[in-house]
């Protein structure tokens, strides 16, 4: 102690605030304590109006004092109470005012969480005997759909990217959302009831989808009541859940996994310029049979004539010649009206894919936001950073732009 107080006098008096900032110094510059993980039973358990929960965890000898935000408590499955065993994930450091070291928890995980998994692995070797993850009752997504209903939290980024995608990808489909929670003790029943919902509106792909998590945030999309849902519904279901590494029941029965909701959107949909390049090429193909077709009669048509000259007298070759004339005007004309039609139809469907392109877009109000160096699209104000320079398309021009501040999504 002396040498860590060698920069005061010996003996010389302290005021409380003093000591306390220095003790909570020394807290939180210990690294050991900033992310620990701390079991106990829990006692004192209290969430007042702000959302906040504060509660004590305690063994046969101590107690620790805790606090958990609103927003990490926001992302627990269920609430917790008092005798709860528990781990807790947090630092430690002092609260100052009220002259107590407590531990600031980030994440609160159950002792049982062994006796949970063993719970879900009972439930899917039940549903594998009942064959409902076999491929064969799994069914194929439409080429082209025309109904996409989403499937997820209307708040969550899962939502937004799924939507992005869609628009992106295939305009001309119709997106309608059931919103649901996805995470906490009542979500089961709610996904359920969205699932039902969704189906009666007879889309021709669902797609079920949140961002990612931990394991306790996904659990929802392992309750039986989503497997049994997912099963009965009519339209083929894509689920895209959490991260490439996680996996619920959910995705074992959907028709089509996918490893993020952003990729359940493309793999549900096709590419409007994949098929703007198929369009232009067998136009292309069209008219050159066309042309392939006019040159074999105008060549067949000329041999004929060459005949008829030879084997027959003058008035009945003048004859024959009207009668092949005749022919081939009516064979130019033919192709030309076929032409007419097949342009029409190319030109109807580019009309249709521009009024939906991001010009139309703009023209309403939205604008288009790039990085100045890299041309890069911006997509969410979290990637930017103060004073980063920005380009503004608008509908009628545009402007540069600096970073002022950052407003998250909430």
């Amino acid at each position: 102690m002396r040498t860590q107080l060698s920069y005061r006098l010996l003996g010389e008096q302290w005021s409380v605030t003093e000591l306390t900032h220095y003790l909570r110094h020394l807290f939180d510059n210990d690294r050991q304590l900033h992310d620990v993980a701390v079991a106990g039973e829990l006692s004192n358990v209290s969430r007042p109006r702000s959302g906040h929960m504060y509660f004590s965890l305690k063994d046969g000898q101590a107690t620790l004092r805790c606090v958990m935000w609103s927003s990490e408590v926001a992302r627990l499955v269920s609430l917790p109470q008092d005798g709860d065993r528990v781990v807790a994930y947090g630092n430690v450091s002092v609260y100052e005012a009220g002259g107590c070291y407590q531990l600031y928890v980030t994440t609160l995980q159950s002792a049982g969480l062994g006796e949970l998994l063993a719970q879900w692995d009972k439930l899917k070797q039940a549903l594998a005997s009942e064959g409902l993850f076999e491929q064969e009752r799994k069914q194929p997504l439409p080429a082209h759909p025309d109904r996409i209903v989403l499937v997820t939290s209307p708040t969550g980024a899962a939502c937004q990217d799924m939507r992005r995608v869609l628009a992106r990808r295939w305009p001309l489909a119709q997106v309608e959302l059931v919103g649901t929670s996805v995470q906490g003790s009542g979500a089961p029943e709610e996904i359920e009831a969205a699932l039902q919902a969704a189906d009666r509106l007879q889309p021709d792909v669902i797609l079920l989808g949140r961002g990612g998590g931990a394991v306790e945030d996904l659990w929802a999309f392992n309750s039986e009541v989503v497997v049994r849902a997912i099963v009965a519904t009519a339209a083929p279901l894509v689920t895209g859940i959490g991260h490439e590494t996680d996996r619920t029941l959910a995705d074992d029965v959907a028709d089509l996994r996918a490893p993020t909701p952003s990729a359940a959107a493309e793999m549900a949909t096709p590419d409007q310029r994949e098929l703007r390049q198929e369009l232009d090429r067998q136009s292309q193909r069209l008219g050159d049979s066309v042309a392939l077709q006019i040159q074999s009669c105008r060549a067949a048509l000329l041999g004929l004539d060459g005949r008829l000259r030879g084997l027959s007298p003058c008035a009945q070759l003048q004859s024959v010649r009207q009668h092949l004339h005749y022919l081939n005007r009516q064979t130019l004309t033919a192709a030309r009206n076929l032409l007419l039609l097949r342009r029409r139809d190319v030109l109807r469907l580019g009309q249709a894919l521009t009024s939906l392109g991001p010009e139309t877009t703009l023209a309403r109000g939205y604008a288009i936001v790039t990085r100045a160096e890299t041309a890069e699209i911006v997509h969410r104000a979290r990637a930017l950073s103060v004073g980063e320079s920005l380009d503004v398309r608008l509908a009628a021009g545009g402007f540069s732009a600096k970073v002022a501040g950052i407003h998250p999504a909430e």
